[in-house]
Order: C-alpha cells, then sequence, then structure tokens
C-alpha cells in the first residue's frame, strides 16, 4: 500500500492582494496593469503590461514570484524591478501572482 500526503493548497488573499498592488505596484504597473503608471515613465525599460495575455502566458508563477521576491535582475530582467523580500512575506508574493493574473482577460 502507497501512502501519499498532499500539502495543502493556500487560497490567495485576493483582496490583501489588490490593497498591496494599489499601494506598492500601481506606480509603475499603473492601476489597470498596463505598464502606464504615473512613474512608469522615469524608468529605463517599461514596466510589464500585465494585460498581454500572450506575453504573460509565456511567464510561469514561479519567475513572477522570483521577480517580485528578489527582483528583476534576479531573472535577467530590468534592474527597475526592486525585490520586494524585506517587504512582502512569501505567501503575500503569491498572492500578487495570483492577482497579477487576473489582468489578462481572454
Amino acid at each position: 500500500m502507497v501512502a501519499c500526503a498532499f500539502a495543502p493548497v493556500r487560497a490567495a488573499d485576493m483582496a490583501a492582494a489588490k490593497t498591496n498592488y494599489d499601494t506598492f505596484c500601481v506606480k509603475c504597473h499603473g492601476p489597470g496593469g498596463k505598464g502606464d503608471g504615473p512613474a512608469a515613465a522615469t524608468l529605463s525599460t517599461s514596466p510589464r503590461n500585465f494585460t498581454d495575455c500572450a506575453a504573460m502566458g509565456k511567464i510561469s508563477d514561479d519567475t513572477m514570484f522570483n521577480v517580485i521576491k528578489n527582483g528583476g535582475a534576479a531573472a535577467g530582467l530590468s534592474k527597475d524591478m526592486q525585490a520586494w523580500s524585506s517587504g512582502f512575506e512569501d505567501g503575500e508574493m503569491h498572492d500578487l501572482v495570483a492577482y497579477i493574473r487576473t489582468f489578462c482577460k481572454k
């Protein structure tokens, strides 16, 4: 007999993720996730447009988590994307990934 143990899947706290996004991400990524926030023009690289389903479909959740946690440079992307490892707990970053995925409407 083989016994399998499964780790419980954590449900994303979308309300908290939206609050975090609105507080910390909107300035660059914009309220609609289009990469058009008020600080976007000051960056050397345009922020990612989360509504671009074709582009977002090529990015894994693990990559998005890594970029949020460790910054863009950790994934070979723009260093303009700062690391949030000291600002968010891992669960909050996973929730942000789930929230960011809601911008792509197929």
